[in-house]
């Protein structure tokens, strides 16, 4: 199996990335590859750097509250970008309540805290597999 190239990127002005760069951390010891794009990116920043990219997975890490505003500006710049087809997943502070709206602006997987890096792997490996048996 081919490694994973996952991006993952802190939309938005929320200054903690702490749990980004461990799970990019995580996710690179695994074997895959992991573009972080740093703080503050903006959704067209975010967009463009998947498409240069040509990644697998975009991941998304926010703590702000924000998710209702920035998933969806994430994804509408995935779109116009040609990548919709890319999945798009969330990790941070989700309240169980915004999953399924989250859900329907095209997020596959909410990772809250205490999610073991092992099940994020999984989750994302599954995923390159299944797009991969299709291709």
């Amino acid at each position: 199996m081919r490694a994973a190239r996952i991006l993952i990127a802190k939309p938005g002005l929320d200054g903690h990335d702490r749990g980004a760069k461990v799970i990019a951390r995580a996710l690179r010891d695994a074997g895959m590859e992991v573009i972080y794009t740093g703080l503050r990116q903006s959704p067209q920043m975010i967009a463009e750097a998947a498409l240069q990219e040509d990644v697998d997975v975009v991941g998304l890490s926010i703590l702000s509250g924000a998710h209702m505003t920035l998933v969806p500006l994430v994804r509408e710049a995935m779109v116009a970008a040609d990548l919709a087809d890319v999945p798009l997943i969330v990790g941070g502070i989700i309240p169980d309540e915004d999953i399924d709206a989250l859900r329907e602006h095209g997020v596959v997987a909410v990772f809250g805290p205490g999610t073991s890096t092992d099940e994020i792997r999984d989750f994302i490996n599954g995923l390159v597999a299944s797009r991969d048996a299709r291709d």
